[in-house]
């Protein structure tokens, strides 16, 4: 058995792609990726912020303080239209982001302590609405002015001030600390990125080594040496879980030397949690790896056994992706906790604890349980690829 591992690690190691595939991808290119995406978007979401917005307003006569406040607000300039029917054409050829129409008698209203409406023109196909979001801030000052000088008629103190404002007010004590509140985020999208990497990089070799070794001719020269069947399918099990669980482990690593050293880029509260995350914490991820990296392993060599040509093995494991991101985007859904139930549920218990153990929040009882259910789960499919492969009507299918 050791003697066929070692010799279909030996043939991967000699392959460039699958070196590309399990070392340089997890190691260098995907944590490069995701550090460069979260940083181009970081600055793109903070100039749009701070980007000068073109707008035009018909109706000025009707709200000058309004109008006067646009003028005088940072990152807003004024653009002139012939007309309220040119609105539509102006946005979508974009001269202005948006536009306001003031109705005749709107000064009147708010004179006679009666509610205005303001139609506001933008095009709302954004993931983002930053147009409404700046626009309402600016609309929120003019409110807040003309309320202070409604109830200054009335003769109120500073006191009785704040409370016609605002009657009740939320104080806010969050019991989370920095860890939890960035865990949460992070920890979401951790053992996603982990268990696509695991998958990932081993669905190459898995191809190779069993639709692969059909295309070549040599899978019945391996399957006529005086060695058992049970071993060789043991041995290409190997081979692939020690690629997935490597190139996750890498990952762990990669990822972990590049917030460290460019943490700080990310801010300060980065950095706190980064350094509140203890070696038991990050031991605990990666033995969750194991019995995970043994699932994929499992499930691709027996997809790849199955099937005649490395072609079809590739269309085979392709929705096999779709199959193991549902469970763990699951784990990101709001209402989904780790709890003893979702403890027993494959690939999204392990998401939940991974996510609880970036947080700082991990119930210690139930790692057990998650790692002996996913175990178990690993063993049973490892039982059923070895009986797949005993199957001469699946190993040479015509």
């Amino acid at each position: 058995m050791w003697t066929i591992y070692l010799k279909e690690l030996l043939e991967l190691a000699r392959d460039r792609k699958t070196f590309f595939f399990t070392v340089f991808v997890p190691v260098f290119a995907m944590p490069l990726i995701f550090a460069g995406f979260g940083y181009l978007s970081s600055n793109m979401f903070k100039n749009a912020s701070q980007a000068e917005m073109t707008y035009s307003i018909f109706g000025k006569e009707h709200a000058p303080q309004l109008a006067a406040r646009f003028t005088r607000e940072k990152g807003f300039r004024e653009v002139a239209l012939a007309g309220p029917g040119d609105i539509k054409s102006a946005i979508g050829a974009d001269r202005i982001k948006f536009a306001l129409v003031i109705p005749a008698g709107l000064d009147g209203n708010l004179a006679a302590h009666r509610q205005g409406v303001i139609q506001l023109h933008y095009n709302s196909a954004s993931t983002v609405d930053l147009t409404r979001r700046r626009v309402l801030s600016v609309i929120g000052g003019q409110n807040r002015e003309l309320r202070e000088q409604a109830l200054s008629a009335l003769k109120l103190s500073k006191t009785q001030l704040s409370f016609a404002l605002d009657p009740i007010t939320l104080e806010d004590h969050s019991t989370a600390d920095k860890r939890e509140q960035m865990g949460t985020v992070v920890g979401g999208m951790l053992p996603y990125i982990l268990l696509m990497v695991c998958l990932m990089s081993a669905m190459y070799p898995a191809i190779d080594t069993g639709a692969g070794e059909k295309e070549r001719g040599t899978l019945e020269t391996l399957l006529l040496a005086p060695v058992p069947r049970g071993a060789i399918v043991l041995a290409k099990f190997l081979v692939l879980f020690t690629v997935g669980l490597t190139s996750s482990l890498l990952m762990i690593l990669s990822m972990g030397g590049l917030l460290f050293f460019f943490g700080p880029l990310l801010g300060g509260d980065m950095v706190q949690m980064l350094r509140a995350i203890g070696l038991l914490d990050l031991a605990m991820v990666a033995l969750m790896l194991v019995p995970t990296a043994a699932i994929f392993a499992a499930i691709l060599l027996s997809i790849s056994v199955y099937a005649k040509s490395y072609k079809e093995a590739a269309g085979l494991i392709s929705p096999l992706i779709i199959v193991t991101v549902l469970p763990t985007l699951a784990a990101m859904l709001p209402g989904v906790e780790l709890n003893w139930r979702w403890a027993m549920v494959p690939l999204t218990n392990v998401s939940l604890a991974m996510k609880e153990l970036v947080k700082g929040t991990m119930d210690y009882r139930m790692f057990s349980v998650i790692l002996l259910s996913t175990t178990l789960t690993a063993g049973a499919l490892l039982a059923l690829c070895r009986w797949w492969f005993n199957r001469e009507q699946v190993l040479f299918r015509n």
